[in-house]
């Protein structure tokens, strides 16, 4: 099947490394790559008055730099199954993003990150976590700059099971498949025995990965959630994780400690973002 990604850039360091990242790992499947860029106007000169010319100028630069960098891409590519595609506006980034998932029957949405401690936690220009929490038509796949290529073999599933399992698998399920990764779900332990409705959508977790090698790890809640998972995925040389963004859940805001959110902005591997609803 066809995939169709969407790759937003704004030219940045951390940005390309998506984009390469994001070729490597479906090197090998049919893909229509968009690449993505919204034009904002921001006063880098020293200029108090700017002409609308001016403005122009700067629009049509930034529409021929996205067009070369779909070239250079496209011309060092040696899959023929490969297309690509830019999109180009001036609109606000989120929108653009919601409209063009619906417009490109887009599947996955690929962004670049430089985390950072402390009050200067800048993602993607402040975009990614915001997009992380609003997009709710598309999975996101967030890739650290500094990251180097690997085949993600072993894939880290945090869970409480307090949410039934369906069709938000399937992210999850398709990137599986394209190396035989095996999904290693790990439970945080918040007390000592799981619910009536934790078992029975524990139960249907391991129906729902029956066909696919895991395993499901436990831990208890020493530490923070997200130490927790950065713990687990240097103990199990963890290739990317993935985690599901329910709203009011385990992810988004567990006993006050928003995880989507602290590991978009320290992860140390490529992390994978599935709403709630497809």
């Amino acid at each position: 099947m066809r995939q169709h990604i969407l790759l937003p850039t704004d030219f940045s360091d951390n940005a390309l490394a998506a984009i390469e990242y994001t070729l490597k790992l479906y090197a090998n499947e049919p893909c229509t790559f968009y690449f993505l860029h919204t034009w904002a106007f921001t006063n880098q000169t020293s200029r108090t008055y700017i002409t609308s010319t001016f403005i122009e100028t700067k629009k049509e630069e930034a529409r021929i730099k996205l067009i070369d960098l779909k070239n250079e891409i496209e011309a060092k590519n040696t899959n023929p199954e490969h297309k690509f595609e830019t999109v180009y506006t001036t609109a606000p980034l989120l929108n653009t993003i919601e409209n063009a998932i619906d417009e490109l029957n887009i599947n996955l949405v690929v962004m670049g990150t430089k985390g950072a401690t402390g009050a200067k936690e800048y993602i993607f220009g402040s975009n990614t976590v915001d997009i992380i929490n609003k997009i709710k038509n598309s999975a996101i796949l967030v890739v650290p700059e500094s990251y180097e290529y690997v085949e993600p073999k072993q894939i880290a599933f945090p869970t409480d099971f307090n949410r039934f399992y369906g069709d938000e698998l399937q992210p999850l399920l398709q990137l599986t498949k394209l190396y035989n990764s095996k999904i290693r779900v790990l439970h945080i332990n918040q007390k000592d025995n799981l619910t009536e409705n934790q078992n029975y959508n524990l139960a249907m977790l391991k129906a729902n990965l029956e066909d696919y090698t895991s395993s499901i790890d436990w831990r208890p809640n020493f530490e923070s959630k997200e130490q927790t998972i950065l713990d687990f995925i240097k103990e199990f040389d963890i290739n990317m994780l993935a985690m599901i963004n329910y709203k009011h859940s385990f992810i988004e805001n567990f006993l006050n400690e928003p995880v989507i959110k602290k590991i978009g902005f320290h992860t140390i591997i490529p992390f994978l973002v599935i709403p709630e609803f497809q």
